[in-house]
């Protein structure tokens, strides 16, 4: 897979966003600008890959009418001025690998998966791809839409509602308990937050518009086995863990193992980054950015 230079202009809603990467560009698209910082930022672009999204799995279930408010209106917004724009060579959407399929074996599933989301967020995740595949069919729109598994790594936020590593870390380091529903929790394929980005370049460099492509490990793991692959990091760091269990809740999918087969075989796309070395480096990300007093407040997410 060929690396090739770009240059990166983001657009988001902070007015002063930090460590960004030396030579991006950041603009900042206030509510009162409406959709002009967008639309300037789209005539000067080659390719467009689109990360927004408002709300979290956790969040849709309190107002599952906001979550379509919120997102379906503005996401087709975007693919309806994308397509008005014959200029883009793709377009990259991000779905979720996480949460459109539903109950799944404990084994890798592929993208012609049944998929029968159980949460708000999973629902509108799916019907935006309906939506990309019509603008695809109808107005040759060069959309790919990309669907990841549980990101995790350095900069991921704790107690968001995503981010079981990430929680489980925070916690541990502020001696506050974890919460483990079911016996070992849910199984989830986990993807460092490198291997995540070159996978999403990879299907902007080499993906096929109109495709869906998984992205993930391909390996599951439970939560129970995520806490004992920290367990040498927090002893070392003289954290114990304090653990409650609560019985299984009915909304969570027991398992979910992406097979990337199909993005690989198309983008030579290979991830690097092994759990162990991974939740090494998050471990001391947080560490070091998060003062050990901090009362975290909060439970363990997906």
């Amino acid at each position: 897979m060929l690396i090739k230079k770009r240059r990166v202009v983001v657009v988001g809603r902070n007015d002063s966003p930090t460590n960004l990467p030396a030579g991006v560009v950041y603009l900042e698209n206030a509510p009162a600008q409406g959709h002009e910082v967008i639309r300037q930022a789209m005539e000067q672009a080659d390719e467009v890959v689109d990360l927004a999204y408002a709300t979290s799995p956790g969040t849709s279930f309190q107002d599952p009418v906001n979550d379509i408010l919120v997102n379906v209106p503005e996401t087709v917004r975007l693919f309806e001025m994308a397509a008005s724009m014959s200029h883009l060579r793709k377009f990259v959407w991000i779905s979720s690998g996480g949460t459109v399929y539903g109950r799944t074996p404990a084994e890798p599933i592929a993208e012609t998966y049944p998929t029968h989301p159980l949460s708000p967020y999973g629902i509108t995740k799916l019907a935006l791809e309906k939506y990309a595949h019509m603008y695809f069919e109808t107005r040759n729109l060069p959309i790919v839409c990309v669907r990841p598994s549980n990101a995790y790594g350095e900069g991921q936020r704790p107690y968001g509602g995503q981010g079981f590593v990430a929680t489980a870390i925070a916690s541990i380091l502020a001696g506050n308990p974890l919460t483990l529903f079911g016996e070992h929790g849910t199984i989830r394929d986990y993807l460092h937050v490198t291997d995540m980005a070159t996978g999403i370049v990879a299907a902007l460099d080499e993906g096929l518009p109109g495709e869906v492509y998984n992205l993930g490990s391909s390996q599951g793991l439970t939560n129970r086995q995520i806490l004992d692959l920290l367990a040498p990091l927090a002893a070392a760091a003289g954290r114990p863990m304090h653990l409650l269990r609560e019985l299984a809740r009915p909304f969570d999918v027991p398992a979910n193992i992406l097979d990337c087969s199909k993005l690989r075989t198309a983008t030579g796309w290979e991830p690097q980054v092994s759990i162990t070395a991974g939740l090494a480096r998050t471990w001391d990300w947080l560490a070091a950015a998060q003062p050990i007093s901090t009362p975290f407040q909060g439970q363990t997410a997906e």
